[in-house]
């Protein structure tokens, strides 16, 4: 008689129904395949997914398992891991079940896969961890409508050294049958603004294969770390492909949860990755101006450029318009949280559409307008103590600087040395930015500067 692990959250994290189930995720799947940028010739070898309901974080997962859509017959074994939320044990729990159920169907457990792991040190069989877990449970519709056929390895993680989890790892790697997804989200019940800062270094963390997360920074960092620690054996390379949080989803914005999507690639595929020197200016301020074209009417529909994998990478850009060379707008991002892809649309949208000191852009200004693109290298800390110091630190015309204090924060761009060239000014007119008096070093400022690389449309 098969023993089946029988849904827990059907109906309350996804739907109960098959019907609604199945259109749902296709919908999801569908939409992120259409509008994140292909990445051809490269399926991941691994994926770390979030797990809440599907309301929440059901587009940021789809946007990762969506690469999986380009040969659905390639992965026949999925190695499944995800944190234990209701039973607190140590290592790693087996199922001990034959079959996973959910309203689309029944998904079998490999026992290869099992047989292979049973034995190792840390791994236990344990249905009652299983039983109402969601961490899991999440994944398979997502699995079930991206993949032909498929086994799982349904394990979940304890309190566990990363070590625990690379050994299992290690045992069930296999070949390019075998996928591993990681289930995870980020950071719990801040605020908006603290769990963009907190969830991009964590992003940044696993950008590094540092194995090193806490399960504030991510409720299912054992598993991850164990993730990354494989992932530096097997020369794996991450690539971010969704970041965001419920506030920005479907929840309030005061107490939110973050969800984030990586992928990561063989270093032998032709996936994601290579040198900046790729990074290609012009195309990016093609892209750039098309964004508002769009918004505009005067395109049709956004490219996909194929051939750019570099545009899948974090990134962290600046769209400056001038008209008539005066400011028209100007909206950026300080860190890489999102692809490079995106978040530059998102930024050409913004300066055009919501910098709050300028009206929205109207179609008969396009033509006059002229596009700047800034590509920001990540922020670096400086710890000095006094506005003295800083002005002896600075480099005029390289440095953009960031000032916070508080919830106040404020940045100048390279560029606007050009305008403000004596450090003193510079550092004056920064503070007055960022809402903090332009005499006097407050306690608690924190600076760090930035590099960029920077594109104009000839004039």
């Amino acid at each position: 008689m098969e023993r089946v692990r029988s849904p827990a959250v059907a109906g309350s994290f996804y739907e109960g129904e098959r019907a609604a189930l199945v259109a749902g995720v296709d919908a999801l799947l569908e939409e992120a395949r259409r509008t994140r940028l292909p990445l051809p010739d490269a399926l991941p070898k691994a994926l770390i997914v979030p797990h809440a309901g599907y309301v929440y974080s059901g587009a940021v997962a789809a946007s990762a398992y969506s690469l999986l859509l380009a040969a659905p017959e390639t992965f026949s074994r999925v190695v499944l891991l995800g944190p234990s939320h209701r039973v607190y044990f140590r290592g790693v729990a087996l199922p001990g079940a034959d079959l996973f159920r959910t309203p689309a169907g029944d998904v079998p457990v490999d026992p290869e896969l099992v047989r292979r792991v049973a034995s190792l040190p840390g791994v236990i069989e344990s249905p009652e961890a299983h039983r109402l877990e969601h961490s899991l449970e999440v994944q398979l519709p997502f699995l079930q409508r991206a993949l032909r056929s498929f086994s799982i390895l349904p394990l979940v993680v304890g309190e566990a050294d990363p070590s625990t989890i690379l050994e299992v790892l290690e045992a069930v790697r296999g070949g390019p049958e075998t996928l591993v997804v990681v289930s995870s989200d980020l950071s719990h019940y801040l605020s908006m603004t603290d769990a963009r800062a907190i969830d991009s270094r964590t992003a940044r963390t696993i950008g590094r294969l540092d194995p090193s997360l806490s399960p504030e920074a991510a409720c299912g960092a054992f598993p991850v770390n164990g993730l990354l620690l494989a992932a530096r054996r097997w020369h794996l390379t991450p690539v971010l492909i969704d970041l965001e949080n419920s506030g920005e989803t479907a929840g309030p914005s005061d107490r939110v949860v973050g969800y984030g999507a990586f992928a990561f690639f063989s270093q032998k595929d032709p996936g994601p990755g290579g040198a900046e020197s790729e990074v290609n200016g012009p195309l990016l301020l093609s892209l750039a101006r098309e964004a508002v074209e769009v918004a505009l009417g005067a395109n049709e529909e956004l490219s996909l450029p194929v051939g750019s994998p570099w545009l899948a990478r974090p990134g962290a850009t600046f769209v400056t318009l001038t008209k008539n060379g005066r400011l028209r707008g100007c909206i950026g991002s300080l860190e890489a949280r999102r692809p490079l892809l995106e978040d530059l649309r998102a930024n050409a949208y913004a300066a055009a559409f919501h910098d709050p000191r300028f009206a929205p852009l109207e179609a008969g200004e396009l033509p006059g307008v002229r596009f700047e693109l800034s590509l920001l290298s990540p922020p670096e800390p400086l710890p000095v103590l006094s506005e003295e110091e800083l002005l002896k630190t600075l480099r005029p015309g390289t440095d953009g600087v960031v000032l916070s204090l508080g919830s106040r924060r404020g940045t100048f761009l390279p560029q606007v040395w050009e305008d403000l060239p004596e450090p003193g000014d510079f550092l004056r007119h920064l503070k007055a930015k960022a809402g903090l008096s332009e005499v006097g070093w407050p306690a608690g400022i924190e600076v760090s500067r930035y590099t960029v690389k920077k594109w104009s449309e000839a004039p």
